[in-house]
């Protein structure tokens, strides 16, 4: 019983010498250590699958016997379709990309007893150091990941369409191969027509301009069995990080998205006409471009004669004064496949959400309205005539430039006398005291093309609310004085209060202020008198000396019979 005991005693010891002393490897199976497991593992190796992947071949001894990191290319084959040693079969199922396996694998699912000529020895113990770096599968279709949609989607990619996007090119392992971004510039391209590889023609249909998505390709819709290139080697899968930026059709026209209408709408513009506008221009993602807001200055141009982008030119005409509207220009009709350098890339779509300050057109005339006429309205004002008035003046988009009422006085002015703008001129005429009208002044008959430093900007349109508040009757036309009376036959003499022969300056001025204070002549109202005073001797004083004589004073009458004036 005790040789027994010790016997049993002696048994267990070497069953446990046995067991800390193991072959590396059971003799009929293989064995697997993970020494790397990836956190995400969106797909594992199935029988049937096409793997790529990365060893180092090793007796236990630690010898290499071969490595596919030695021949500078991944080792590529179907799983569990006998192309390779059954070990290897069984270690590759259930592997992750990017995942690492030791692998032991005994001569019976090896190379058994025969070995593999001057490489493997018969009944040889193998270890493989594996990376997996792709996976796919023949009947592998595109697969698409969307991370990000737009909540606005007013259309998406179809055939034929020509698309900007940027992109992200990786293989299945996360190794980078190309980069749109790095380049600075996207990729341009026509959709569903054979200029990109089967799978991403595929995969960027039904994006929308915004959209982010993840497109894995399987490589016989990527670069085959050939690859591309040191970049994408034979049988990769390819996996593009993409964002949408810009979509358009050869077939596309522009898109006018009305915002804002005015009501009433008082005029649509027509070609010829000649508008000034506000505009904010972005890409089709959103991306900033130009605005006339941060110029402070609007954009000022003749509709439908080629000024502008042939898209503008179309969606500038049948707007409002006063509207906003969004305006859509594919890049045929906008700058085309060059762009404009570094702001409109080549083939972009435009957009423009514009305003409309106003509109005119060269032959306009002034458009006079009158809001109220007094009953008694029988003299009406004329050339010549001094003129008191109130007005409110703005531009046609509200925008107020100055009001009479504001600097508490009237404006007085001379009618035909070129002391107002033509439009105000031709305005201001025939109309009656308490009389009140708008007047709409085109910029030809305004202030032209230059405006008004810091007031009126130029090729305004102006907006007047006037109402004539005085009227004095002017002179004829050429006069700056006349008799109310019969002239005197002695009006020299009486001129020459010295009687010294000569009408000195002084003599002659208040002679006619005196006149002119009496009733008995009259000058030209809305002039300085005492330089109509000064023109009247000059005109007298015929050799310029400082005085006049007898022989140079004369009568308007004694040089025309129609006229009756100094």
């Amino acid at each position: 019983m005790r040789q027994n005991l010790c016997g049993m005693i002696f048994l267990a010891l070497f069953v446990s010498f046995v067991a800390c002393n193991a072959p590396p490897v059971p003799l009929d199976d293989i064995v697997i250590e993970k020494t790397f497991v990836p956190e995400k593992c969106d797909r594992a190796v199935k029988s049937g699958d096409f793997v790529r992947y990365h060893y180092n071949g090793m007796f236990p001894d630690g010898k290499k016997f071969d490595s596919s990191y030695d021949r500078g290319s991944t080792y590529n084959v179907y799983v569990g379709k006998k192309q390779l040693i059954e070990g290897m079969d069984k270690a590759l199922v259930g592997m992750c990309v990017n995942e690492r396996r030791l692998v032991k694998i005994p001569p019976a699912l090896a190379y058994g007893k025969t070995g593999y000529g001057d490489i493997i020895p018969p009944d040889a113990i193998l270890h493989f150091d594996v990376l997996l770096l792709d996976i796919w599968n023949p009947e592998d279709t595109v697969q698409i990941q969307t991370y990000y949609k737009p909540e606005k989607c007013g259309r998406t990619v179809q055939v034929s369409d020509f698309i900007r996007y940027h992109y992200n090119g990786t293989l299945l392992d996360g190794t980078l191969f190309d980069s749109s971004h790095t380049r600075m510039r996207t990729y341009d391209t026509y959709i569903g027509i054979g200029w990109l590889i089967a799978g991403m023609d595929q995969g960027l249909l039904g994006m929308c301009v915004g959209e982010k998505r993840i497109i894995t390709l399987p490589p016989f819709l990527g670069y085959g069995e050939n690859g591309d290139g040191s970049d994408i080697p034979g049988q990769a899968s390819l996996v593009f990080d993409v964002v949408l930026l810009d979509l358009h059709n050869p077939k596309d026209s522009i898109l006018v998205e009305n915002q804002v209408i005015p009501e009433p709408c008082i005029r649509k513009s027509q070609e010829g006409d000649f508008m000034r506008y506000h505009y904010n221009g972005t890409l089709l993602d959103g991306t900033f471009f130009d605005s006339s807001y941060s110029r402070n200055r609007t954009y000022d141009t003749y509709v439908g004669k080629g000024y502008v982008i042939a898209g503008m030119d179309q969606g500038l005409l049948g707007v409002c004064i006063g509207e906003r509207r969004r305006i859509t220009i594919p890049p045929h009709l906008a700058y085309g496949e060059e762009g404009t350098g570094t702001k409109i890339p080549g083939s972009a779509v435009l957009v423009f959400d514009i305003q409309v300050i106003d509109i005119h057109n060269p032959s306009d005339t002034v458009q006079i309205t009158s809001s109220f006429k007094p009953e008694s309205c029988s003299t009406l004002s004329k050339k010549g005539d001094f003129i008191k008035c109130h007005y409110n003046a703005s531009l046609m988009d509200g925008t107020h430039i100055g009001s009479t009422h504001s600097y508490g006085r009237t404006y007085d002015v001379v009618l035909g006398a070129g002391q107002v703008v033509p439009g105000m001129e031709m305005g201001l005429k025939d109309m009656c005291v308490g009389e009140k009208r708008t007047l709409v002044i085109p910029p030809h008959l305004g202030y032209g093309e230059r405006g008004v430093e810091g007031e009126v900007p130029g090729s305004a349109v102006l907006v007047f609310d006037v109402e004539m508040v005085g009227l004095e009757e002017g002179l004829p036309d050429g006069y700056m004085f006349i008799w109310n009376s019969d002239v005197s036959p002695d009006l020299f003499t009486e001129m020459d209060k010295n009687k010294d022969g000569k009408v000195e300056p002084s003599e002659f001025s208040d002679y006619i202020v005196r006149q002119v204070n009496d009733g008995k002549g009259r000058l030209a109202p809305g002039f300085d008198a005492h330089k109509i005073i000064e023109n009247m001797f000059s005109n007298q004083d015929r050799n310029s000396d400082g005085q006049i004589t007898a022989d140079e004073f004369k009568l308007k009458a004694d040089e025309s019979p129609a006229h009756d004036e100094l």
